[in-house]
């Protein structure tokens, strides 16, 4: 049975840290790309951070230099490391591993792929950040 399950969210004041995980099990996890979206009500889904097969990274501008993403072959676990969070970072936060390419989706959550092999998600995550 294929799992991401997500833990580390959270409420934080601005300029605090968090860290999301996402323990995977049930496919290749060396055999995926790994990203991290959220979605804040009433806005589009977005992807934050990506972490490819070969190892290669992408931040959205807007997380660039405050976000890591890290991903630990031994444990199928991915990280996203968020430090001097802002209000704007309020979001639900999901997980994903991709078999053919990270891509952008509008809406964050099984069945947003549109192919089911295409990829899977997380349950999601809800980080709060207070000003």
């Amino acid at each position: 049975e294929v799992q991401l399950v997500q833990s580390g969210g959270g409420s934080v004041q601005a300029g605090g840290s968090l860290r999301l995980s996402c323990t995977t099990a049930g496919f290749d996890f060396d055999d995926s790309d790994k990203a991290w979206y959220r979605q804040a009500p009433g806005n589009e889904c977005e992807l934050v951070s990506s972490i490819l097969r070969d190892g290669n990274t992408y931040y959205a501008d807007s997380v660039k230099g405050r976000f890591t993403i890290s991903q630990d072959y031994a444990k199928n676990t991915v990280y996203l490391q968020m430090n001097s969070l802002k209000p704007n970072d309020t979001a639900m936060y999901y997980c994903a591993a991709l078999f053919y390419g990270v891509v952008v989706t509008s809406t964050c959550g099984p069945g947003s792929f549109g192919r089911p092999d295409f990829g899977f998600w997380g349950q999601g995550t809800q980080v709060t950040v207070s000003s």
